[in-house]
């Protein structure tokens, strides 16, 4: 799929983030429930949170230019690391719209009416999450993973609540509405946190998967038993949806030009095979020469001082 079309999808995000933003703030004003209330601050930051993936999804669609060859797939990460500090924002909200309501607790009211639109929206949430993580994965999209997860958390956000009004209803112990609100708050916290650190290891340039990373020396390896060429420098990273590699090739000193070019395209290309949407660079190096393995490390050290 064309990346730029994963945009449709945010769209589909903020539809449903008003949608339900209206059925949660109706049910919050029927019945009075703070824990009704901290669903419905849930999906105003999850609005937040899809206007800011359509931005990130547009941005990392843009091809590489001038000013950006390595393409603007790194935007995604933004739009995932917004995400997950809107979650904790609003596990907060939510704390601190609760704790007021445990030390005074208040009767709610026309519960079976609010409980029934909250459900609806839950639903709505349920299927809208699930198709986010589904395209997501299978794009390689953390904005729209995140996003997923985000809706996720509202949704079990929404079934707490659900289980708490209901069970004040049939206990009549009104602070149980603003406990679940808390124990939600707790549990939202988490997956903000764990978004966050995903989004900071791909802005820190953090390697592929081990399993990514055995797929490109199996490319390698095939060649190095084959043509008796070495390997090193090997270094990888990911930046959104795209996976770059780079390797310094050892050839022996008396191969040409052509056929150590010849070569270089062979395991570019096998490489973009056992890794899709990856770019792949070569450095063609002498075995003869001493100077080949002055540069395994990213800095090449004193021998040009």
């Amino acid at each position: 799929m064309n990346r730029s079309r994963l945009t449709r999808f945010a769209w589909i995000s903020i539809a449903a983030a008003v949608f339900t933003i209206a059925l949660k703030s109706a049910a919050y004003g029927i019945t009075g429930s703070v824990g009704l209330l901290s669903d419905a601050i849930e999906s105003v930051v999850n609005l937040i949170g899809g206007v800011m993936a359509l931005s990130m999804l547009t941005v990392a669609a843009r091809p590489a230019d001038e000013d950006h060859a390595y393409g603007h797939s790194k935007a995604e990460y933004f739009s995932s690391g917004v995400e997950g500090g809107l979650i904790v924002v609003a596990a907060v909200s939510i704390s601190a719209a609760a704790v007021p309501r445990f030390l005074a607790p208040q009767p709610l009211a026309d519960i079976g009416v609010g409980l029934a639109i909250s459900m609806a929206a839950t639903l709505v949430n349920l299927a809208v999450s699930l198709l986010l993580l589904r395209v997501g994965r299978t794009h390689n999209s953390i904005t729209l993973e995140a996003n997923a997860q985000h809706l996720l958390t509202d949704v079990w956000t929404s079934v707490g609540v659900l289980v708490g009004v209901g069970l004040v209803a049939l206990t009549g112990w009104q602070r149980l509405d603003p406990v679940v609100a808390l124990v939600v708050a707790a549990n939202i916290i988490w997956t903000g946190i764990r978004i966050l650190q995903r989004s900071i290891l791909g802005l820190m340039d953090t390697a592929l998967s081990a399993e990514d990373v055995a797929a490109v020396r199996a490319v390698l390896d095939q060649y190095s038993s084959s043509e008796g060429v070495q390997f090193h420098a090997l270094r990888t990273r990911q930046a959104g949806a795209r996976k770059f590699v780079s390797v310094h090739v050892l050839v022996p000193g008396g191969w040409t030009v052509h056929r150590g070019h010849e070569l270089l395209e062979r395991i570019e290309a096998g490489i973009r095979r056992a890794l899709p949407n990856s770019s792949a660079f070569t450095h063609l190096e002498s075995l003869d020469d001493p100077a080949s393995w002055d540069d395994q490390t990213l800095e090449r050290g004193k021998t040009d001082e």
